[in-house]
């Protein structure tokens, strides 16, 4: 979905950056805090922030290949596979969390 937003608007999302850098770095610092905190609901909140974050993240990175922004087509590539990896690790650990399941 946010591929084809990307695709098909004439916006340019490229001013995104900076702000999901910025979110990037306060989700690995709460990560952080969590792995000696260990607070399930700050868990949870991580994992729902970061599948927002890393969808931004998709919606950045294809319209940077969209509007010429970047043009190492390798790195694109892997950019954007590690959003879609990214988006699935914490959809997988917000399914866990609401089945029950434990690690």
């Amino acid at each position: 979905v946010m591929a084809g937003i990307a695709s098909v608007t004439k916006r340019d999302f490229s001013s995104m950056g900076k702000f999901l850098f910025v979110g990037v770095i306060v989700i690995l610092l709460a990560m952080l805090a969590n792995i000696f905190l260990q607070i399930p609901a700050m868990a949870l909140t991580i994992s729902t922030v970061a599948v927002l974050l890393f969808s931004a993240y998709i919606l950045y990175d294809v319209s940077r290949i969209v509007t010429g922004g970047e043009t190492n087509y390798i790195s694109a590539t892997l950019a954007i596979y590690l959003d879609i990896y990214n988006v699935f690790v914490h959809l997988l650990n917000l399914l866990l969390a609401f089945t029950g399941q434990r690690d």
